[in-house]
């Protein structure tokens, strides 16, 4: 496990997911509160040397985990859906 406090962001399907270890203390309230149960702990470190979480490819960027976070350590940025010609 390694300990960095820069932000992280991980792409899925729908979203850039961008957490902040350097605010995340593990508290889990996002993983409780996730409706797709996407969200794990991941290998980096958060702030008291805890694991922060990351999502996976079920992520429908809800936002939900954004909101219930009491440090404000996730962002959640919905991709543009592409048009499709025709």
């Amino acid at each position: 496990m390694t300990q960095s406090f820069k932000a992280r962001t991980i792409e899925t399907k729908k979203s850039f997911w961008t957490i902040f270890p350097g605010l995340c203390k593990g508290c889990g309230l996002c993983m409780q509160k996730c409706p797709k149960k996407c969200l794990s702990w991941s290998d980096v470190l958060g702030v008291y040397g805890t694991p922060s979480v990351e999502p996976n490819d079920e992520c429908i960027a809800c936002g939900i985990c954004q909101m219930v976070c009491p440090d404000c350590a996730i962002n959640v940025s919905k991709k543009k859906e592409e048009k499709k010609a025709g």
